[in-house]
C-alpha cells in the first residue's frame, strides 16, 4: 500500500523530468551542439545528486506551508499535482510544477481545515515573480559582458563553437544540480511528513536519512522521465518565444542556474545571514519561469524583436491559472479519497 501511495510522487517525478529537463539543454540539443544521449546522461546524474545533497531546504519550506501528515493526503496532493500539470498540457498552457504542488498543498490545508502559514505563502509567491526577473537580470548583464568580451577577442571560430559546447556541458550539469535541488520537493516534499522510510547507517560515520532515500527515490523518477519522454521537447525548446544561438542559449542556462541557486543554496542563505545582509527564501521556483525570464532578458537586449508576445501572454496566463486550478482539484479528490474509498487524508482523524 505504501508504494502505490508513493506511485503519484513517482509520476510527478516522472513528468518532471520530463519536461524540465528540456530548459537545461533543450537548445543545446536542438542544435546539435550535444547529443541527447550525453545531456541525458548529464542531467539524469547531477539531478540526483542536486536532489540528495542540496534538496532539504526548499522542502523545509512547503512543510512550513502545510505539512500533510498522512500517506493517503500525500498521494493526492501529488495526484493533484501531476494531472493539473499533465490537463494543462493538453490545452496547450504552459506549467509549473512548482505552482501546482503550491496548490495542491493549499487545497489539503482548506479541505482538512489546517492553518495555512500566509507568511510562507507570501515568500513563495513573491520568489515566483522575482525569479524570472533575477534571471532576465543575470541574463542581460552576462549577455553584454560577452559581447564585449567577443567584440574586442580575436577567437577563431572553430576554438568559440568548442569553448560554447564545453561550457554548456559544465553549466547544463549546474543547471540540472540546482533543478534537483530545488525542485525535488514539488516531487516528494508532500511525503516527507508521512515518509515510510528509516536511517540507515553505513558503518559508524555515514548515515543516509529517511529524507534523502526519499528524494533519492523521486530524482531517479525524474531521470527517467530525462530518458522516456524528454527528446522531443528537447529539440523543440527555446524557439517558441525567441529565437536563440548558441552562445545565447549558453547565457540563458547560465542566468536560469544562477536564479535557482539564489532559491535553493543554503550555503548562500548563511553566508548573507553571518553578514548581517537579507537572504532571499528557500522556496521551489520554476524552472520554466526562470528560462523564459532568462530569455526575455537577452530579447530586450536585442530591441525586443522577434518575440512571440502571443505565447508570451499564454504564459502568464498559465502561470495564474496553474496554483488555482490544483487548489481546487485538490480539494475535490480529496473529499472523493476520504468518502469514497475511505482512506485518512489527515492524521489523528
Amino acid at each position: 500500500m505504501i508504494w502505490f501511495f508513493l506511485l503519484s510522487g513517482l509520476f510527478l517525478g516522472w513528468s518532471l523530468g520530463a519536461n524540465d529537463a528540456a530548459n537545461i539543454f533543450g537548445t543545446a540539443v536542438g542544435t546539435r551542439m550535444i547529443r541527447f544521449r550525453t545531456a541525458a546522461v548529464i542531467a539524469s546524474v547531477f539531478v540526483v545528486l542536486g536532489a540528495v545533497v542540496s534538496g532539504a531546504g526548499v522542502t523545509d519550506t512547503i512543510g512550513a506551508l502545510g505539512a500533510v501528515n498522512a500517506l493517503a493526503g500525500s498521494f493526492t496532493v501529488a495526484l493533484t499535482a501531476g494531472l493539473t500539470v499533465a490537463w494543462m498540457s493538453r490545452t496547450g498552457l504552459p506549467v509549473s510544477t512548482s505552482q501546482a504542488i503550491i496548490g495542491a498543498i493549499v487545497g489539503w490545508n482548506l479541505f482538512t481545515g489546517s492553518p495555512t502559514d500566509h507568511g510562507t505563502l507570501v515568500r513563495i509567491v513573491s520568489a515566483w515573480v522575482v525569479s524570472p526577473l533575477l534571471a532576465g537580470g543575470f541574463a542581460v548583464v552576462l549577455y553584454l559582458g560577452a559581447r564585449w568580451w567577443l567584440g574586442r577577442s580575436r577567437i577563431h571560430l572553430v576554438s568559440l563553437d568548442a569553448y560554447t559546447r564545453a561550457g554548456l556541458v559544465l553549466v547544463g550539469a549546474a543547471g540540472a544540480y540546482a533543478l534537483g535541488a530545488n525542485n525535488i520537493a514539488n516531487v516528494m516534499g508532500v511525503f516527507v511528513p508521512a515518509s515510510p522510510f528509516a536511517d540507515v547507517w553505513l558503518g559508524n560515520f555515514i548515515t543516509i536519512t529517511g529524507m534523502q532515500q526519499l528524494f533519492l527515490l523521486g530524482a531517479l523518477a525524474i531521470s527517467v522521465g530525462i530518458f522516456t519522454d524528454s527528446y522531443k521537447v528537447m529539440t523543440t525548446v527555446g524557439s517558441q518565444i525567441f529565437k536563440l544561438t548558441p552562445i545565447m542559449a549558453l547565457i540563458v542556462v547560465l542566468a536560469h542556474t544562477l536564479s535557482l541557486f539564489v532559491f535553493s543554496s543554503q550555503g548562500l542563505q548563511s553566508a548573507l545571514f553571518a553578514l548581517g545582509l537579507p537572504a532571499p527564501p528557500l522556496v521551489p521556483v520554476s524552472s520554466t519561469q526562470a528560462i523564459i525570464g532568462a530569455i526575455m532578458g537577452i530579447a530586450l537586449v536585442k530591441g525586443g524583436k522577434g518575440v512571440q508576445y502571443g505565447t508570451l501572454g499564454r504564459v502568464v496566463v498559465g502561470w495564474v491559472l496553474t496554483p488555482i486550478i490544483a487548489c481546487g482539484m485538490s480539494f475535490v479528490l480529496l473529499f472523493v479519497v476520504q468518502n469514497v474509498f475511505e482512506q485518512q487524508v489527515v492524521a489523528g482523524r
